[in-house]
């Protein structure tokens, strides 16, 4: 299949800039998968939408204050975006100014609290730094970091925990898990109240989230890495939904890559932990997952191809039509789709 297969017009105005004052007031799309009808509901309404019997499974990473402002000894400012822990105070970092970062360059953050060494430039640009600090790092970063928003955000944050989900507690993701963003504690306690059980998977997110397909036939499309783990009790939950006759309904597609990278054919699943690059696209098979709640994504992008396996792609593609038609606000502070 062609990237340009999964390419829809979006005019700039519909994507969302700023989170709404009350999470669960997000218009939610349900979309059925078979017929490809659409209902405009509200996503305080999920519970209506949802049965007795389900389950939930939902991402419970929370989003690192990954990114540092701070200024060069040679002068000038420097920006970083932490994306992967090398252990021993050790980061691979993206970095701007990029040509004023050279290895040997140091840095320094929040008047010297955090300071910092280039050690080297690998394949792609992104910078091996050493930070020097007392105490505990995640500590130092969650009072000197900032959110690392996606690039079509272009506002800063008000409130930094409007990017995080509410359930949230596994700290280690580069972006939040968005389709989160929308449940409330009083929607979940509403849904656990109509006999809908919640469960809980790790997947860290990258910012490979947001890096485009650039190959034209998608099979060439080399797929970024995220770890990931299932614990024994939602491994458990899951079995036990679907021997009753529930269905499995992930909450993004963070939470669907974890669950369809480790369910066995049969859709059995066993607690586990490890790195995926599961690709999901269509023509794909899906083991686990009977429904998905997932935001409005960018054209051409690997999680539109997922939701496109899931749905097919002319109902996703005429879904999206009718979001800009019907004004949906896009992206991570956008509105929300049931694909059930």
């Amino acid at each position: 299949m062609k990237k340009s297969d999964f390419y829809y017009d979006l005019p700039e105005e519909l994507i969302a800039q700023t989170p709404l004052e009350r999470r669960d007031a997000s218009r939610l799309m349900h979309l059925d998968r078979q017929t490809g009808a659409i209902e405009h509901r509200h996503f305080y309404e999920l519970p209506q939408l949802l049965r007795s019997g389900d389950c939930l499974i939902m991402n419970d990473s929370r989003v690192l204050p990954a990114r540092l402002l701070g200024c060069r000894s040679t002068g000038g400012g420097v920006e970083l975006v932490l994306l992967r822990d090398l252990g021993e105070g050790k980061w691979e970092c993206l970095s701007r100014p990029g040509k004023k970062t050279r290895p040997g360059t140091e840095l320094s953050f929040g008047d010297g609290e955090l300071k910092a060494t280039v050690v080297d430039v690998i394949e792609g640009g992104n910078r091996i730094v050493q930070f020097h600090y007392d105490g505990i790092f995640l500590e130092v970063l969650e009072r000197l970091g900032k959110m690392p928003l996606p690039p079509y955000i272009k506002e800063e944050l008000a409130n930094a925990e409007r990017y995080q989900t509410v359930y949230s507690r596994e700290l280690g993701s580069a972006a939040a898990p968005t389709a989160g963003l929308h449940f409330t504690n009083e929607l979940l306690d509403e849904l656990r109240a109509k006999g809908i059980r919640t469960g809980f998977v790790t997947l860290h997110v990258g910012l490979g989230t947001f890096r485009p397909v650039k190959e034209e036939e998608i099979e060439d499309h080399d797929m970024h890495s995220e770890f990931c783990m299932v614990p024994q009790e939602t491994a458990d939950l899951i079995n036990e939904t679907k021997k009753n006759g529930g269905r499995v309904v992930a909450v993004g597609t963070t939470s669907c890559r974890t669950l369809e990278s480790f369910a066995r054919e049969d859709g059995h699943m066993e607690a586990a932990s490890g790195w995926t690059n599961i690709f999901i696209y269509p023509g794909y098979r899906f083991k686990c997952i009977d429904a998905l709640v997932t935001n409005f994504h960018l054209p051409e992008s690997t999680l539109i191809m997922l939701v496109s396996a899931l749905a097919g792609r002319e109902h996703v593609l005429n879904a999206y039509k009718t979001a800009v038609e019907e004004k949906y606000r896009f992206f991570s502070f956008g509105d929300a789709m049931l694909i059930d």
